[in-house]
């Protein structure tokens, strides 16, 4: 032990990484599908390795790291952010907004009756609404405070110490309101509205964990018989005999010879068609009525797939239904939608939002003449625009470090990681307008976000872990019931408020209350219990909004404890 103990002292890094992988293995075992997740168990290895060895950690390490956290979650969210402040969506995001305000205001009342200090007050915040960033914004606010240096470093340690403890009960609480009590307070059966949910958005249900064995989209081949209800009809005609079905004829063989048809040719017994369409609407539509051929010549059709970036006005704000009807769209079928990380559950009423990401396919030429109306085509990145991230991370620090904001009494200084948070935020936002900006591969974002914040807060505890045994012996038990108040109130009030003042679909608004404590494990519950995905659309109206004031309540509260 001696001697890992000099090691550690010698090259602290060891201790970091082995914190790290200590916290990611702990955040893969779960019960009932509860797990403290890989953050939080990277916050208790480094408590566990620092309650027995000293391990020296850099803050300005800790610092960078964070700083490229943030800048990932800015930058993710930034797209969805402003897109939530336009139009219809204030509903959304005023829920999104007033859940988190609830939820700090809770922590003050209840850190002030508990007589707590400000990192107990900050770690009862960041582990109660199970928002681990909120360490890192508070421990940035309490290095800024007027007081000795040994003292800053224990408050510091207060705030893992009270984040590990109440951190548990917050998950559990986000699930179970949710999920069970939720519904019951607003009186709905979850899996009877999900299915008016999902008729109103124009969806089809299917059973849950069923997949098809084909693929969705098909180009098929066949031939015309001579009872054909179809010959004589125009093509533009043919193509609108299935209600609700979107099938295009791509090809056609007709006496040996194949042609690309204009939507005006007539149809003729005899001929052998190139269609393209959903596979299941191909074998129940065409299937018992039309003989289907091999014909690999008149298959071979230039086929593509992209990903669209939504960044058009003519686009945004249009539902499904209404964007099939257009001539744009002809020959094109939608395969899946993305907002926010988030596949959304497809109908004819669901409406595309800016910043969307389509994946298409159709043939090649359609899709060209498709992508100039929608916005830009995500090519995959190779590299990462390391110039745009290195001059916004400098200016958010730089504004961060010098904008004070007066509330009352107080000045409230901005700080360098709300600074880079917002740099993050404005940089997402421009290249959801202009996507050829600051390209950072999705899978970059991710890196950033994982490793920086589960660094962060292992080094956290490293420092915490002398200190964690004897306080939570004297007040584990006060922050423990102290987290449960302040877990539950704005879940409770922000099912109220949504309901009943905001008027917002009681399933859509479970889904949108875990999006304001940025809880996906709270969706996925609802998702369960109510057999459908469409809770997710309402988790995606508030995350963004939800992300960005959680991590600035480190900053507040402890402006407001100070």
């Amino acid at each position: 032990m001696e001697w890992l103990a000099k090691l550690f002292a010698k090259y602290p890094e060891m201790g970091v990484y082995l914190a790290v992988g200590i916290g990611y293995l702990i955040g893969r075992f779960k019960f009932r599908g509860v797990g403290l997740g890989a953050v939080t168990g990277s916050l208790l290895g480094g408590i566990f390795l620092g309650n027995f060895f000293h391990v020296p950690v850099s803050d300005q390490a800790k610092a960078i790291l964070f700083l490229l956290f943030l800048f990932g979650i800015g930058y993710s969210v930034g797209p969805s952010f402003f897109r939530n402040l336009k139009g219809d969506g204030w509903r959304w995001a005023l829920l999104a907004v007033f859940v988190p305000v609830v939820g700090l205001l809770t922590a003050y009342a209840v850190a002030r009756f508990l007589k707590l200090d400000v990192g107990f007050s900050a770690g009862l915040l960041s582990g109660s609404l199970t928002e681990s960033p909120v360490i890192g914004t508070a421990s940035e606010a309490i290095r800024a405070l007027s007081l000795p240096d040994d003292q800053k470093t224990q408050l510091i340690g207060h705030i893992a110490v009270a984040d590990s403890i109440c951190y548990l009960f917050g998950t559990i609480g986000v699930i179970w309101c949710c999920s069970s009590l939720g519904p019951k307070l607003l009186g709905i059966d979850l899996q009877g509205e999900a299915k008016k949910l999902e008729l109103n958005l124009g969806m089809r249900r299917t059973k849950h964990g069923v997949h098809p064995a084909w693929q969705p989209i098909s180009f098929r081949a066949y031939e015309v018989p001579q009872d054909a209800p179809v010959i004589g009809k125009t093509i533009a005609e043919a193509e609108k005999l299935v209600p609700g079905a979107r099938l295009f004829v791509e090809r056609i063989r007709r006496k040996g010879d194949i042609f690309s048809p204009p939507g005006t040719t007539v149809l003729e017994a005899g001929d052998t068609l190139a269609v393209i369409g959903r596979t299941e609407i191909l074998v129940k539509a065409l299937g018992p009525k039309s003989s289907e051929v091999v014909d690999p010549e008149l298959l071979q059709i230039p086929v593509a797939s992209y990903d669209l970036y939504v960044t058009s006005r003519d686009i945004a704000g249009k539902t499904l239904q209404e964007l099939a009807e257009r001539e744009e769209t002809h020959g094109v079928l939608l395969r899946r939608i993305i907002r926010n990380g988030q596949s959304l559950p497809l109908g004819t009423q669901l409406v595309v939002e800016r910043g969307d990401i389509l994946e298409i396919t159709g043939t090649e030429s359609a899709v060209e003449k498709l992508t100039p109306t929608v916005g830009r085509v995500l090519r995959p990145l190779e590299e990462s625009d390391l110039a745009t991230l290195g001059v916004a991370i400098f200016i958010g620090v730089l504004v961060g470090a010098v904008i004070t904001i007066p509330i009352g009494h107080l000045r409230l200084t901005l700080g360098t990681s709300v600074g880079t948070l917002l740099a993050g935020l404005v940089v997402g936002w421009m290249r959801s307008v202009r996507p050829w900006l600051g390209g950072i591969p999705e899978e970059a974002i991710l890196f950033m976000k994982s490793i920086g914040l589960a660094a962060f807060v292992a080094m956290v505890g490293l420092k915490a872990g002398p200190i964690f045994v004897s306080t939570v012996r004297n007040s584990g038990y006060l922050l423990f019931f102290g987290g449960i108040v302040v877990t539950l109130t704005p879940l409770i009030s922000g099912i109220f408020f949504g309901r009943y003042v905001l008027k917002l679909n009681p399933l859509l608004l479970l889904g949108g209350i875990a999006g304001a404590q940025t809880m996906i494990a709270g969706v996925a519950a609802v998702q369960e219990k109510s057999d459908s995905p469409v809770a997710t659309l309402g988790y995606s109206y508030t995350a963004a909004i939800g992300h960005i004031l959680l991590t600035t309540w480190g900053t507040v509260i402890v402006a407001l404890m100070s």
